[in-house]
């Protein structure tokens, strides 16, 4: 069977799994927005469809993490007015629930993001704590009533200090996701028979939690921008990719034993239609923050790139520009797709997230084959081959195992070698001077 017919039938097959009745409640999960306000708006018209298609169906709307991005100079300048605008809306249409990421901290520290998304509706769920106090910044769970149903959400964050924002890093208190877990799961999960975790912990941390949760469990996960369903049992564990490019519906039932079963389905959010209010929002601010160096053309393409394939469309560039065998950039420097036509500076920092040094190094085929063979996971990616974070990856299409290659990453990727090669440690070499953007816009661009 092919990998997409294969991706295919699982989700028929999953959507199978809960019997022929009607539906008793809605939960819509979003992870990893990061800001992308080409299609915030589209997101709360997409509930609105969804709330005119089944009139009194109990909804609630679950964001799990990274919904605020500074890496967008819109919303950097602005202090995510559109995004606490779309927790205003979203919270006006259903009880709506926000876990808390390693980025929605950087505009306004921990204790302020917390009485901010709060003051708009929505409701935060964090197990992040004071480390001064050991208080938690909010409450690790919330209790939801959707008609006669009621549920639990719980809510987790990675443990990795190293991706908050450096200024805010003293004031987070972290725990090891898993630990915490083994510790606060089991009382937390008994006070409803509808469990939901949302996890922004990443996958790695999230094969230790899953078997910690009863069966006919919501997982959903997010951190690693990943797409992807997968069942265990009557527990569901699903990521709601990146950039408010899809959507998860997960559809509530009971079989006759009682215990909750999850019909669940991904949906892209289309670019239009989209809500009149938040879209008019976002063209005034856009207006009034984007400076000229960012409406800037600084690329052209002949064809527009969705997310995956402008990633890998980079590493091809990275590849040339920096003259070696293969490129390997970590996937959550990426963030969106890229236009046709003319790239601004804007469009382009949407797509290239982070900037950074280049490092180059030298490795055996047999090495490279290891790398490539684990890089450029997608939906399709099984679920026992997947690693949470990955490399997208540039390389040749067939490897002699008995040559040496030279191979390029960011200063992101050799700093957390281990992370995204592996052992035995890679020795890398800075290349002064060079930087990521630097090189793949000049490629983009064709000067050499």
């Amino acid at each position: 069977m092919g990998t997409a017919r294969a991706a295919l039938f699982f989700l028929l097959a999953l959507r199978l799994l809960a019997p022929a009745t009607t539906p008793e409640a809605l939960f819509v999960v979003v992870g990893d927005q990061h800001s992308a306000y080409e299609r915030t708006a589209q997101l709360v018209a997409a509930v609105d469809r969804l709330k005119a298609k089944h009139p009194g169906l109990p909804m609630a709307i679950l964001l799990d993490g990274d919904t605020l991005e500074s890496g967008n100079v819109v919303a950097r300048r602005s202090r995510g007015i559109v995004d606490f605008a779309m927790f205003s809306a979203l919270a006006t249409r259903a009880p709506t629930v926000v876990n808390l990421g390693n980025h929605d901290t950087e505009f306004y520290g921990l204790a302020e993001t917390v009485a901010r998304i709060e003051a708009t509706g929505a409701k935060v769920v964090t197990n992040l704590t004071n480390p001064t106090t050991g208080r938690p910044a909010a409450s690790p769970s919330i209790p939801l009533t959707l008609g006669a149903n009621r549920a639990i959400v719980i809510g987790v964050a990675t443990e990795d200090l190293s991706t908050y924002p450096e200024a805010v890093r003293p004031s987070l208190g972290v725990a090891d996701p898993v630990a915490w877990a083994r510790a606060n799961f089991p009382a937390l999960l008994s006070a409803a028979p509808v469990r939901i975790v949302l996890s922004h912990a990443g996958l790695n941390a999230d094969r230790g939690m899953l078997p910690l949760v009863p069966d006919g469990t919501l997982f959903a996960g997010a951190h690693d921008h990943l797409r992807f369903l997968q069942a265990f049992g009557r527990t569901v564990y699903v990521h709601s990719g990146s950039w408010n490019a899809f959507m998860t519906l997960a559809w509530l039932r009971h079989d006759t034993s009682g215990v909750p079963r999850w019909d669940v389905e991904q949906i892209p959010i289309p670019s239009e239609p989209s809500d009149p209010r938040l879209a008019t929002l976002i063209r005034d601010t856009k207006a009034r923050y984007l400076a000229p160096e960012d409406r800037a053309v600084v690329a052209h393409l002949p064809a527009a790139l969705a997310p995956a394939d402008a990633a890998r469309a980079v590493a091809g560039a990275l590849r040339r520009g920096a003259g070696a065998d293969a490129a390997f950039i970590g996937n959550t420097t990426f963030g969106d797709g890229l236009p046709s036509g003319d790239i601004t500076r804007a469009a382009f920092d949407a797509c290239v997230r982070f900037d950074g040094e280049i490092f180059v190094a030298a490795v055996n085929g047999a090495r490279l084959r290891r790398l490539l063979t684990t890089a450029n996971q997608g939906v399709e990616t099984t679920f026992e081959r997947r690693s949470g974070e990955f490399n997208v990856a540039s390389g040749p299409a067939t490897v002699d195992q008995a040559k040496i290659y030279r191979i390029v990453t960011t200063d992101w990727g050799a700093k957390h070698s281990a992370r995204y090669f592996g052992e035995p440690a890679i020795e890398w070499h800075e290349q002064a001077g060079a930087t990521l953007k630097r090189i793949v816009l000049r490629e983009f661009s064709g000067r050499r």
